[in-house]
């Protein structure tokens, strides 16, 4: 597999800590290996690793004071650390009494979360990885991106689709089990196909707790499950004005890849126009601007605008400062513009922009129309919102 120069940094000055979150299988342990070769290296998804430490946390303290002291000038990385909670106590004592630095690198908030975990009191900077972006990649071929996804191993390997199939076997589903995130593991399994076809629409957890046989307020936590594990997101909607035009409590939940969210109700593309394609496109769009936050460390909102006559805005960034509606068309119509008109003259966004899979840049109805490639040249260059 080509190695791939990834756009997060992790830049630790003397006595800081961080930690490292995201999805199994997005390339946390190869990032950490290639920016830190020289660091030590607890990978508790070993066995015998897992068991000794899980039995006898104070291992960790035994075994680094007895480390050469130039081993330790340099960051210890702990990797799956939501697997022993406790070991952040360990962790704790040694930043404060011996000024180690630490890398701790997890799928999962969750568990530590639960068993109210020692999360190291602000010591410790997040990050987080995603699967891969398009600036990282030399050549990006969309029906690829959005069949395969952009997990490394997945988007790289000819074989993706039996890859995907175990990882949503092997890993979505049994990996949540097995933390004993979820006990119902029908109900979950239930839970899990019907998101799928909710995807990127308004949720409604009273529909999909029916399909599922179980409660509101399960379905809820389900979703949380999700959020929890770097799995998936939810974008808000956009509510600055209160209008009974406007609708204001559902929410929209995006999986945390295109091809494993493609997987689940069998999609697989073999041209780009058509419904399928659309979502699958505003999907992708979605997750770039979504990596680019995060690994810009900016701050701003990212939420939805729709009217209950209908009218929507894929995604309003910032307090409003930009309008961006995702449409996988090759021509776009000028019905494909109103919404956003509709938006813009209400609210006054700095930037309103349709993006698409149109080959030229054009601009209709004071509204920019934007290939999709130039699009994510001048969102990872910061000059979409900074």
């Amino acid at each position: 597999m080509p190695e791939i120069q990834r756009v997060l940094k992790v830049d630790l000055p003397p006595k800081q800590s961080a930690f490292l979150w995201g999805a199994r299988k997005v390339g946390k342990s190869t990032f950490l290996k290639q920016a830190f070769p020289d660091s030590l290296v607890y990978d508790f998804l070993k066995t015998d690793l897992f068991l000794d430490f899980l039995k006898k946390p104070a291992l960790l303290r035994e075994q680094l004071i007895a480390q050469d002291p130039k081993i330790l000038k340099r960051p210890i990385i702990l990797d799956e650390v939501q697997k022993i909670p406790q070991i952040l106590d360990e962790v704790h004592w040694l930043i404060e009494n011996k000024q180690l630095r630490f890398i701790l690198c997890g799928s999962s908030a969750r568990k530590l979360k639960r068993t109210h975990s020692n999360m190291l009191g602000g010591r410790a900077w997040r990050y987080e990885m995603f699967p891969l972006v398009s600036t990282e990649l030399k050549e990006l071929d969309l029906l690829r991106v959005l069949n395969r996804g952009l997990i490394p191993s997945h988007y790289l390997e000819e074989s993706y689709q039996k890859s995907l199939k175990a990882y949503v076997q092997d890993y979505l589903k049994e990996e949540v089990f097995a933390e004993g995130l979820a006990r119902n593991i029908p109900a979950f399994s239930r839970f899990f196909e019907a998101m799928a076809f909710s995807h990127g629409e308004l949720t409604n957890y009273s529909n999909i707790a029916r399909d599922c046989g179980v409660n509101f307020k399960t379905v809820q936590e389900y979703f949380q499950i999700l959020v929890d594990t770097f799995l998936g997101v939810r974008v808000e909607p956009y509510n600055v004005r209160q209008s009974r035009q406007v609708i204001t409590q559902a929410v929209k939940f995006y999986l945390f890849d295109v091809g494993v969210a493609g997987f689940l109700v069998n999609r697989n593309l073999v041209q780009e126009k058509g419904e399928e394609f659309g979502r699958a496109f505003e999907h992708f769009i979605l997750m770039e601007i979504l990596a680019y936050r995060a690994y810009q460390e900016r701050e701003f909102n990212i939420c939805f605008w729709r009217t209950k006559a209908g009218l929507e805005v894929d995604f309003v960034l910032g307090q409003g400062e930009v309008a961006l509606e995702i449409k996988g068309a090759g021509k776009v119509e000028k019905k494909d513009i109103y919404p956003l008109t509709v938006f813009r003259d209400e609210f006054k966004p700095k930037k309103t922009i349709l993006v698409c899979n149109e080959k030229e840049e054009r601009v209709s109805d004071n509204v920019n129309i934007m290939p999709w490639r130039k699009f994510l040249g001048l969102l990872w260059d910061g000059k979409i919102i900074k």
